[in-house]
Formats: structure tokens, C-alpha cells, sequence
């Protein structure tokens, strides 16, 4: 009798538009951790939104832009979510009406910026809100040898799965994301 191969299920194709070089590691970070949890066949597709950085109904349009020109040519995103700092209130409305009209499932809004949202990942500091322009020192206080535009594999040596289930805790649009993807 012949042995059946094992069937390894499909991946589900993930799109996640990120605003800086920073996102982008902390996107490729979460693909990898991600990648390791055995139950979650998903495949993220990071990418850079350039020009639009600080602009969020920009960086929506870009992001719909690219999702459009993947998909022709490859097969349709099961989830499509763009990570980017809040703006302000006019700007954050009009980038939540495009990503509505884009069929963009989700904003991971950053408050107040990248920082803050790492911050928040560190043992002790889930709670912490820094004001805009001081989440970077503080975050220094506690990473030391953190640096604007960390790759993943840098972020890995103080960032894991449970350190993203801590900054979950708290963090409603990345739990929406990570539970519509199945990493939570």
C-alpha cells in the first residue's frame, strides 16, 4: 500500500503596508513569529509605502495602489492592513474612509508613533503613553540599543510572540489584525 503524503495546507496571502523602514521590520518581525506558531498558514507580504510617510489618507492610497497591481498578477489578499502613526483627527477620519472604500480590512494606527507602539511590547511599559516627540528617548530608556529602522532580525533579540501578545493587550488594532490572521 502506497503511504498518503501529508497535505500541508495553503498559505493565506496577507498584505501589510507599512509607512517607514522601521514598520517594515517590525512587519517582517511579525511575519516571522508569526511563521513559527503551528496552527497559522498565513504569508505576510510587508511593504514599503513610499512617498506618503506622516500622511495617513497618503499612505492608505498607496497602499491601495500596490494592493491592486499584486493582485493582477497574483492571486487576492485574504487580509490587507496598513500600519501607521496616528495623524491628526481630519486625517485620520479621511485615511479610515479610504481604506473603507479600498477594501482595506485594517489600520494599525500607531499612537502616538512606532515607538510608542515598541514601547509597549517591553515587560512593564504596556500601560505607558508617551506624548509625541518623547516616545523614542523613553523607549531608550528601556532598549538601550534600539535604533530608528531595525531590521527584524535586530528586533527579534528583544521582541517575541509573547511580547506581542502583551503589546495586544493593549493595542486594539493589532489584535483586531493578528486575530483576523489567526496569530491570536
Amino acid at each position: 500500500m502506497r503511504r498518503r503524503q501529508p497535505r500541508i495546507p495553503q498559505r493565506r496571502p496577507i498584505f501589510l503596508g507599512c509607512e517607514g523602514q522601521s514598520e517594515v521590520g517590525y512587519g517582517t518581525l511579525l511575519a516571522r513569529v508569526v511563521e513559527e506558531l503551528r496552527d497559522v498558514h498565513v504569508h505576510l507580504h510587508v511593504q514599503l509605502l513610499q512617498p506618503g510617510a506622516g500622511n495617513p489618507p497618503a499612505l492608505v492610497t498607496r497602499a491601495s495602489q500596490l494592493i491592486r497591481e499584486i493582485e493582477r498578477k497574483r492571486t487576492a489578499f485574504a487580509v490587507k492592513a496598513v500600519l501607521l502613526d496616528r495623524g491628526d483627527d481630519q486625517r485620520n477620519r479621511d485615511a479610515a474612509a479610504a481604506a473603507q472604500q479600498a477594501g482595506i480590512d485594517h489600520l494599525i494606527w500607531q499612537a502616538p508613533d512606532h515607538e510608542a507602539l515598541l514601547l509597549r511590547h517591553l515587560p512593564g511599559c504596556e500601560h505607558r503613553q508617551p506624548p509625541r516627540g518623547q516616545s523614542l528617548a523613553e523607549l531608550r530608556r528601556e532598549w538601550r540599543e534600539y535604533e530608528k529602522g531595525m531590521s527584524a532580525q535586530a528586533l527579534a533579540r528583544r521582541i517575541a510572540m509573547d511580547d506581542v501578545r502583551r503589546a495586544c493587550g493593549v493595542e486594539e488594532h493589532l489584535r483586531a489584525f493578528l486575530r483576523a490572521i489567526g496569530a491570536i
